[in-house]
């Protein structure tokens, strides 16, 4: 028993060490004006040690996994244009709060040359790709990416996926340091990790603590995407802004998670960040790689999270039925030659499990059937009538296809990263308009949101030509490869026009 404290004291130790650097930082950073230099962290007498602590014991755990991680991981600096009163960073103020205090005007002052945000990355091959979080580098004019060695490049964005929050960056260059990726599934709550990253400006900053739950939702991604895919690693190592798309490692230094988020009032540490496991951050940068995009199955159906009592109740009250909450999820329609369809799933069964992960509510759901591509097979358990039952689904995309897709097979409105809806007559009357269309289910990161365009604005021209339907963006579009001008009208009524090059 002895001997298993002496064992577990040093990590404690280095636990508390790594929370206070932390909490020492933010202080820093909240008064700037202040003499203390950290003071309250730092003995003045330089002879002063703590007793009964081992060190050895804690450098054979975490100073080797430091010294393979800290070289892998950068800091990535992204250059916008954007000026429009929204940004795709607002949802994620939510979590990170704005802690520096900067409001919308005074990031539209800031000089061109400086960065409009900063986060981290991971070098994952020597040849110079990087994964990062999409939110870190949404709408960028430029990124650049600077090593853990101050060696500064331009960085090409390979692609994005706003539904796990993942981007891929490469940049030119060879016989870079790198981590791999490990098996996620295999990480244990309660097992010591280690976050580096860039918080708050400081460079190549480690902290150490352990997983504190796995599978974890917080309902972040839904505000980017229509089928977010979350199943957070929780881990209480200090993760502060800057960290995001930095790495989460195990002792042995190899890539668990992406970390991408904090639970937090302040904006600051509070002991809860969430990570993008390692399995499903890698399988979105493969297809990215291989595809130039995600390749992401679907059971072709439309759900209710039974776990969600709310919802359960609006439902019920909205539609006059009566079903239950608890564990699963209620499937509230069967999608015309979808996967499920076929394999005979009907309206009212309730999804217990896919494969050997149980499904308890739709996150679940999601992250089980999002991390396949199409063509795959799940078995799919059920309960129909108080009965459980099994049935194998063959997944397939959003269009009801098998086989995988390219950039070239997208249509033009995924292409530009937006659906469109028409306007009615009265309305263009009301506000003296001629043509235009609602945008909607505006994607994060898409060129159309680049130029500043979310839900509910109005794209009134598109190349100096009307739209008054989703139709007539396609035909002006299509198999057209040169720069799109789009004039469109936003929340405050002001018209601005905006450019892209068709992708």
């Amino acid at each position: 028993m002895n001997n298993t404290l002496k064992k577990l004291i040093p990590y404690a130790f280095v636990g508390v060490i790594s929370g206070g650097t932390t909490f020492g930082a933010i202080h820093y950073f909240s008064d700037k004006n202040s003499d203390s230099e950290f003071s309250y962290f730092a003995p003045k007498n330089n002879d002063a040690k703590y007793a009964s602590f081992n060190m050895t014991g804690v450098g054979d755990d975490f100073v080797k996994a430091s010294k393979m991680t800290v070289p892998a991981v950068v800091s990535i600096k992204n250059y916008s244009n954007r000026t429009s009163a929204r940004s795709e960073q607002d949802m994620f103020d939510l979590f990170f709060g704005n802690p520096f205090g900067n409001n919308q005007k005074q990031q539209q002052q800031q000089p061109k040359d400086m960065p409009t945000g900063m986060g981290s990355g991971v070098i994952i091959s020597p040849d110079g790709y990087i994964i990062s979080n999409n939110h870190v580098v949404a709408g960028a004019s430029k990124l650049e990416v600077v090593l853990s060695n101050k060696k500064s490049y331009v960085a090409n964005l390979v692609g994005t996926d706003p539904t796990t929050d993942i981007a891929l960056l490469k940049i030119e260059e060879k016989g870079l340091p790198y981590l791999n990726f490990a098996n996620s599934d295999n990480v244990e709550v309660g097992q010591w990790v280690l976050a580096v990253g860039n918080p708050m400006g400081l460079n190549s900053t480690v902290t150490a603590g352990i997983v504190s739950a796995k599978g974890r939702s917080i309902d972040l991604l839904s505000q980017q995407s229509r089928t977010p895919i979350e199943s957070f690693i929780q881990t209480d190592a200090a993760i502060n802004p800057g960290n995001s798309g930095g790495a989460l490692v195990n002792p042995n230094g190899e890539l668990i998670g992406i970390n991408s988020a904090i639970s937090s009032k302040t904006g600051y540490y509070e002991g809860y960040g969430f990570a993008v496991p390692a399995n499903l951050a890698r399988k979105v940068v493969e297809d990215i790689k291989k595809f130039g995009l995600v390749q992401r199955g679907f059971l072709g159906v439309k759900s209710l999270d039974l776990s969600d009592t709310r919802q359960v109740s609006i439902y019920n009250q909205q539609n006059k039925t009566n079903i239950k909450s608890g564990d699963g999820v209620y499937l509230i329609e069967v999608v015309d030659k979808g996967g499920a369809e076929a394999a005979g799933l009907r309206p009212g069964d309730i999804i217990t499990k896919v494969d050997e992960t149980a499904v308890s509510n739709y996150y679940d759901l999601a992250f089980a059937v999002g991390s396949k591509r199409p063509g795959d097979k799940v078995a799919v358990t059920y309960l129909r009538n108080g009965k459980i039952n099994t049935v194998n689904v063959t997944l397939r995309d959003e269009k009801g296809g098998t086989s995988f897709r390219s950039k070239a097979d997208l249509t033009v409105t995924e292409k530009i990263g937006a659906d469109f809806e028409p306007l009615s007559e009265r309305f263009k009357t009301d506000y003296g308009l001629n043509s235009g269309v609602v945008a909607k289910n505006v994607q994060s990161g898409s060129e159309m949101s680049k130029i500043g365009v979310v839900d509910n604005y109005i794209v009134i021209e598109i190349n100096g030509k009307p739209v008054n339907s989703q139709k007539d963006v396609e035909k002006i579009l299509q198999g057209y490869t040169g720069n799109v001008q789009v004039k469109y009208v936003d929340e405050y009524g002001r018209i601005t026009t905006r450019g892209f090059k068709m992708p």
